[in-house]
């Protein structure tokens, strides 16, 4: 029980440096390898709740680098999608959904990365923000995985590293307090999840300020490259985990 509680600190301190760096990103990380010691059950809604952690200390550092309008409607779409993501989780069939996802979210990275794309938004589009919110929202609610695509968003829309991280953050507090009271709905929050919460504040704490000291070294097209990676890792992943 010892060695597993120290695998588990050291897996949260490894994401929450990697999402307080990039912004998102740390279920690519903490979910898996959560799953090694941990059911499902707990593992993802443990993921969340250092989620709200993680976003509301970023957001008391950073707010003044928000896009508030971008995240006020990204947050309203994603609402809507949260009871579908939860829907999916309890009931889906996992194999599918997760090789599905892994897949598109490999592609589109890949393309993003060695395509020729060029579009982008000047101003915030409703369209955009409806899909990305929406989509954002079930892959929040099924597995914890929100970020793909808000980067998706934030590239379009050509914000920093900085204006990233932080309108992100807005994003992901209010949407993990809501997916954490729809998992305590559904009893998903129980006291193994609480107890395992409480040690990892102990890592997760420490590696938000250092992944703030690194976001802010990154520059601004190299961030993205790194975020696009990022994705293709979380597709490779969602794949991966399917079949164990």
């Amino acid at each position: 029980m010892t060695l597993t509680i120290l695998f588990i600190l050291i897996i949260s301190f490894i994401a929450s440096f990697v999402r307080s760096t990039l912004g998102f990103g740390e279920s690519l990380i903490a979910v898996p390898l959560f799953l090694l010691f941990l059911p499902i059950e707990t593992a993802v809604p443990l993921s969340v709740m250092l989620s709200i952690v993680i976003a509301l200390i970023i957001v008391i550092q950073d707010h003044q680098k928000i896009h508030f309008r971008s995240a006020k409607w990204l947050i309203f779409y994603a609402v809507l999608g949260i009871p579908l993501g939860i829907a999916l989780l309890l009931y889906g069939n996992e194999l599918w959904i997760k090789i599905g996802l892994g897949a598109l979210i490999i592609l589109y990275a890949l393309y993003s990365l060695f395509g020729k794309n060029t579009k982008k938004l000047h101003s915030d589009n409703m369209l955009w923000l409806f899909g990305c919110g929406v989509l954002s929202g079930v892959l929040g609610g099924a597995y914890g995985l929100n970020g793909p695509p808000l980067v998706v968003y934030g590239n379009l829309r050509q914000w920093s590293a900085k204006h990233f991280r932080a309108t992100l953050q807005a994003y992901f507090l209010p949407i993990s307090i809501i997916t954490v009271v729809g998992y305590a709905i559904k009893g998903l929050i129980d006291t193994e999840v609480t107890t395992y919460f409480a040690l990892c504040l102990t890592t997760t704490i420490p590696a938000i300020f250092l992944g703030r000291y690194a976001n802010h070294r990154l520059k601004d097209m190299t961030f993205f490259r790194y975020a696009y990676w990022g994705l293709v890792g979380i597709g490779i992943v969602l794949v991966i985990t399917s079949f164990l």
